[in-house]
């Protein structure tokens, strides 16, 4: 894929994004996008394991807290009770898995902020359940970042997030590193490695090949360093 070398963003409808590589130039956009005298919502999007949520953290750290909070899609994880109930428990992760519905009512929120704090659930790793309200968005933050696997994903009730995301940016890296990252995580938090690697290469590269395929509606293109802010090396926390 042939990127354009200029910093225009060319929005949803273009198929070609402009290819980054330094976390520098991602950190003026995202300052940029907090000065518009606005909300706006910055999107990122990657298959599991890319670094969604360490790039989100490290922008949101970079900005401060008067001026970006992080709000991820997994707080709207479906509990496991139901899963089970709908029988997508062993696919936990795929689209269907998510209250995509409640997640862009949400996002829907956000961009007109009210005189109060509007709250969003948090996905906990180590228990794999949401909690509600654990996430504080004040009325007078000017940038929320979401992250997520399914930002730009046209079908269903997906369709409608692309809209409201004001930036959408893709974090593409070699499928070796992504998958290595993967297995860590998955180790991390109680699963055998053999479990782990049956878990990344299935389940998990199913969503990874959706997910790829919803790149051309990002305006941007992340392709980071081996080590950075989207790679520190633990493996854990990396999207």
């Amino acid at each position: 894929m042939t990127h354009p070398h200029d910093l225009r963003s060319p929005g949803p409808d273009t198929p070609e994004a402009h290819a980054v590589t330094a976390f520098s130039t991602l950190h003026e956009r995202a300052r940029a996008l907090a000065a518009t005298g606005r909300r706006a919502i910055l999107g990122i999007v990657g298959a599991p394991g890319s670094g969604k949520s360490t790039l989100a953290a490290h922008l949101a750290a970079a900005l401060g807290p008067d001026t970006a909070v992080v709000v991820p899609m997994d707080g709207f994880h479906l509990a496991n009770a139901e899963l089970e109930r709908l029988g997508r428990r062993q696919r936990k992760g795929a689209p269907d898995t998510f209250d995509a519905a409640g997640y862009a009512a949400l996002l829907r929120r956000l961009r007109e902020p009210e005189e109060e704090s509007v709250y969003a659930p948090q996905f906990h790793r180590e228990f794999e359940e949401a909690v509600a309200g654990a996430i504080p968005v004040p009325a007078k933050t000017p940038l929320v970042i979401t992250e997520g696997n399914y930002l730009l994903l046209d079908d269903g009730p997906w369709t409608g997030v692309r809209t409201l995301l004001d930036e959408a940016w893709y974090i593409a890296i070699d499928d070796g590193t992504r998958l290595d990252r993967l297995v860590r995580r998955h180790v991390s938090y109680g699963k055998p490695l053999a479990e782990a690697r049956a878990w990344s290469l299935g389940s998990d590269q199913r969503n990874a090949e959706l997910i790829a395929a919803t790149l051309e509606r990002a305006d941007l293109v992340f392709s980071p360093p081996p080590r950075g802010p989207s790679a520190d090396g633990s493996g854990h926390d990396c999207g």
